[in-house]
């Protein structure tokens, strides 16, 4: 198979396999969905960890010269601060519940411009994915298969909120679920301009697998675990750090087998 059609079925993958299981979470009852969100959430953190530091971060490293390492420290770190910035702009959009403040807080003043709001930033956020699954195949297709997992697994419980907050827009269960595909499809798109306005700029691609680690590494941290701290039982505690564990240890054997 060529690399281009790796690109594409990933990239597919990556966007599509999200909004179909949340679609599915949408059918099971209130009650199971609220208690399943905390445990994708939690297996997710360490899947986007994992294949921050055991993928995405050394194949940056293993494409650079030694001059160009604290290059790309420099730009994980500016990742970092980038997407922070952006969060506060309202551009990325991340919500992992199903009333979180930030949609909480737009449902207040109107229904419809939250849910224009969420599209408009899944679009934006699955066409940077795009990208970033399209470098990680250009530059090994190992760590593209890893890296679109961890993206599917990150947007299970995203998706899941957007789609609640689009149906208390108005939008009835098969006018959320058209226009979910329809922003996932963004993440083709991304990865298609990637593949052919990359493949010139080999050069670039470190630095490339480097954001994409500052991406998956400030949803974790920022997005992701705070609200894991709001459960303060011992047990909960526990089941969150071996749910974390699993999705490093994934990650971990994927990409060892696949190597």
């Amino acid at each position: 198979m060529s690399l281009l059609a790796w690109i594409i079925l990933f990239s597919l993958v990556g966007g599509l396999l999200s909004v179909v299981a949340a679609s599915t979470f949408l059918i099971l009852p209130n009650k199971i969905r609220t208690k399943s969100i905390p445990h994708l959430v939690s297996f997710a953190i360490g899947a986007l960890l994992g294949a921050a530091f055991l993928a995405l971060i050394p194949h940056s490293l293993e494409g650079a010269n030694k001059l160009d390492v604290h290059d790309l420290g420099l730009t994980i770190l500016l990742g970092l601060l980038a997407f922070f910035i952006m969060e506060k702009l309202v551009i990325w959009r991340h919500c992992h519940s199903d009333h979180c403040e930030a949609h909480s807080d737009h449902l207040d003043h109107s229904h419809k411009v939250a849910g224009t709001l969420v599209l408009i930033g899944d679009g934006i956020h699955n066409f940077i994915d795009g990208v970033l699954i399209a470098a990680a195949f250009m530059t090994d297709i190992h760590l593209g298969i890893v890296t679109s997992l961890a993206v599917a697994t990150h947007e299970i419980p995203q998706e899941v909120g957007d789609f609640a907050v689009l149906l208390n827009s108005g939008f009835s269960r098969a006018k959320a679920l058209i226009f979910n595909v329809l922003a996932s499809l963004t993440t083709v798109a991304g990865a298609l301009l990637a593949y052919f306005s990359l493949f010139e700029l080999q050069a670039a691609l470190p630095y490339i697998l480097a954001v994409a680690a500052s991406s998956f590494i400030y949803i974790a941290v920022a997005d992701l675990i705070p609200g894991l701290h709001k459960r303060t039982q011992l047990s909960a505690g526990i089941q969150q750090m071996l749910l974390i564990c699993s999705g490093v240890i994934v990650i971990f054997i994927a990409h060892s087998q696949l190597h």
